[in-house]
């Protein structure tokens, strides 16, 4: 049997954005649920501490977190704040990760995946690459968007080759916020039971872009490392929101601002 999803009510708040308390077991049993019970696209926001800062500069997309069905804490700093409310999070919800295990534990059970995102050819080299690792698996369709806002008409293209897959997971890789925005204004007009977007995803499991050591991303510490990779354009992310971010938990913590 798939494991049992941890109660609705087991979620924490930061900086205003409600964290669900969940692990990627978790996660893939709400992932399959929703399979099963089609008609309604539901998406996953995997966020980190980048995320929840980039909600404190734009009320709109606070509200494009606040409105997805699942916020799953992919940053350690999420780990950490969890557990010192005494939720068991004993890991993050590392996207690539969670990608990874869905498709190895689900390749059987002939769900629909359909890639949306990444530099032209990523989506088709990652469909490639995924359906070798996993037999069984079913790409039912990739489509890499061009690097500036789609016209109503392609748009409306795009909707019309998603639905027409009969894709059961729609997995975004659009880099926050910009996956997070496009899940929530196209979850009402798709027919995918799950969006979920997980950022760099498709450049690491193409090996465009080189991954943390494990023993980093299971200490806290894969921000050191991508930030080694692309100083120029990271620094900002890491340094300034970084400490922007434990300010203003600080704050939250001893009651002295509230969000």
């Amino acid at each position: 049997m798939p494991p049992t999803i941890q109660s609705e009510k087991s979620s924490f708040s930061v900086l205003g954005v409600r964290v669900d308390a969940v692990q990627i077991p978790d996660v893939i049993s709400r992932m399959e649920d929703w399979i099963h019970q089609p008609g309604v696209c539901r998406y996953i926001a995997v966020t980190d501490m980048h995320s929840l800062m980039q909600a404190q500069h734009s009320a709109s997309f606070k509200k494009t977190l606040r409105g997805a069905d699942l916020v799953v804490p992919d940053g350690f700093p999420l780990v950490w704040l969890g557990r010192r409310k005494g939720l068991p999070l004993r890991r993050r919800v590392y996207g690539p990760e969670l990608m990874e295990r869905f498709c190895e534990e689900t390749a059987a059970r002939g769900y629909r995946h359909f890639l949306y995102g990444g530099a032209p050819g990523v989506a088709e080299d990652l469909a490639t690459g995924l359906a070798a690792r996993f037999p069984g698996l079913r790409i039912a369709g990739t489509y890499c968007p061009p690097f500036r806002p789609l016209t109503q008409q392609e748009d409306q293209e795009v909707v019309s080759l998603v639905n027409a897959a009969r894709a059961d997971v729609v997995w975004v890789g659009l880099g926050a916020p910009k996956q997070e925005r496009w899940m929530a204004e196209h979850c009402s007009r798709l027919s995918a039971p799950a969006l979920v977007g997980v950022g760099a995803a498709f450049d690491f499991h193409t090996g465009r872009v080189a991954q943390a050591p494990r023993w980093m991303r299971e200490h806290g510490l894969e921000w050191l490392f991508r930030l080694s990779l692309e100083p120029g354009r990271l620094w900002r992310r890491y340094l300034i929101y970084g400490t922007e971010f434990v300010a203003l938990v600080l704050l939250e913590s001893l009651g002295l601002k509230k969000f």
